[in-house]
């Protein structure tokens, strides 16, 4: 299995989790975990999914999580879990 991982900060408003998760859905991208909170106003959710059936190129993912970030007015980043690992590795 193929898994990256999504975190998405920024003001709290209504239809963060879902804008974030319709991408995903309309991409063939499973979610597998997921936490998010809200500190004051502050939204904050990270997700581990599933990139194995992707119907798209991992770049393109990446793009199109940044305009629907954009749209929703927060920050979203896209990591290969690889990479994530890689970087968090003491």
């Amino acid at each position: 299995m193929v898994k990256a991982v999504v975190s998405v900060v920024g003001k709290d408003k209504p239809g963060i989790i879902y804008g974030v998760s319709k991408v995903l859905f309309e991409n063939n991208i499973n979610i597998l975990d997921i936490s998010q909170t809200v500190m004051q106003d502050i939204f904050t959710m990270a997700m581990l999914v599933d990139i194995n059936n992707m119907s798209l190129e991992f770049s393109k993912l990446i793009e199109v999580m940044n305009e629907e970030g954009e749209k929703l007015g927060v920050r979203v980043t896209v990591c290969h879990e690889e990479i994530f690992n890689s970087m968090h590795r003491i």
